[in-house]
């Protein structure tokens, strides 16, 4: 099990999205996760607006002064016509995957990761607990950010039984982590598939 901290860049970007005070309780994880020798990485949505800062070189040297040794660079998905301008075009896919590639060479101690750029590598999407899942603010154990169904409670019912979850068993049952998409989050392509999972 590998902790890993959602954040959007630097102070300002975090801050910005996430309510103020959460980029430093955010470093204030990673201090104390750095203190007792734990592995653990950040996620980070990708959008046109904030791709070159998060993966610079300044961010990620800081990033690895706190001991994070994961990145995960999950592209942004547009929920409304008002955010399509924050989605990447092909360019931005094609500039992610050079950008990494130098990163990659750059930072030997780091792993860096981009969805859903890295799916095909990895034999299609890792949500669900097939990799990872996400746990939203209140506790709620979900597929992924982009889906955020949720028939079980971390607070309430602890990671192994939630990792273990009927809506997480159902989605890989149900191979639904290889459905077809057009780009971006499969399973919030095929949400309406998705909530009826719950039950």
């Amino acid at each position: 099990m590998i902790p890993v901290i959602s954040l959007e860049g630097e102070l300002t970007a975090t801050d910005g999205r996430r309510g103020k005070g959460v980029f430093q309780r955010a470093l204030l994880s990673m201090e104390m996760l750095q203190k007792e020798k734990l592995f653990f990485g950040t996620s980070i949505t990708v959008t046109t607006e904030n791709y070159l800062e998060v993966t610079s070189e300044e961010f990620l040297s800081h990033l690895a002064s706190l001991g994070c040794k994961l990145v995960f660079y999950v592209e942004y998905v547009p929920f409304d016509e008002s955010t399509e301008h924050l989605a990447f075009r092909d360019e931005h896919v094609a500039e992610m995957e050079q950008i990494l590639e130098e990163r990659r060479e750059q930072y030997k101690k780091m792993i860096f990761l981009s969805f859903p750029g890295d799916e095909k590598a990895l034999d299609g999407c890792m949500a669900a607990g097939r990799g990872f899942f996400h746990i939203g603010p209140d506790g709620s154990a979900e597929p992924c950010p982009f889906s955020p169904f949720s028939d079980r409670n971390v607070a309430q019912t602890g990671l192994r039984d939630a990792i273990a979850s009927p809506l997480f068993r159902k989605i890989r049952d149900a191979r639904a982590l290889g459905w077809e998409h057009t780009g971006g989050c499969t399973l919030y392509e095929h949400r309406d598939e998705v909530k009826k999972m719950i039950g």
